[in-house]
């Protein structure tokens, strides 16, 4: 029941990563006020990591800036890596 819960929550953080990196460009494209770096950063950290990387790169949108080209991987990375740590810690937690 907990991984229904935690798919869901990733689905809608990573809806939100695209939604927002796609906003994010239209701003810019417009000389509008923009979304904080500070946001985009912490979207990806609580789980919008891969919509982050998908808008960064489909929208190309934040992909000559350090921050993000290293940063927003770094993130994935570390979250597939908690997943495979809880995944192999509690076993009786597994969906299957």
């Amino acid at each position: 029941m907990i991984w229904k819960a935690v798919l869901v929550v990733l689905l809608i953080m990573n809806a939100a990563g695209v939604a927002i990196m796609y906003a994010d460009k239209k701003f810019a494209i417009r000389h509008r006020r923009r979304v904080p770096e500070r946001t985009l950063m912490t979207i990806a950290l609580l789980g919008g990591s891969v919509g982050v990387l998908i808008g960064m790169y489909a929208f190309r949108h934040k992909t000559l800036h350090p921050k993000f080209y290293i940063g927003v991987p770094a993130i994935l990375i570390c979250e597939l890596a908690a997943v495979v740590f809880l995944f192999y810690r509690f076993p009786a937690v597994r969906p299957f």
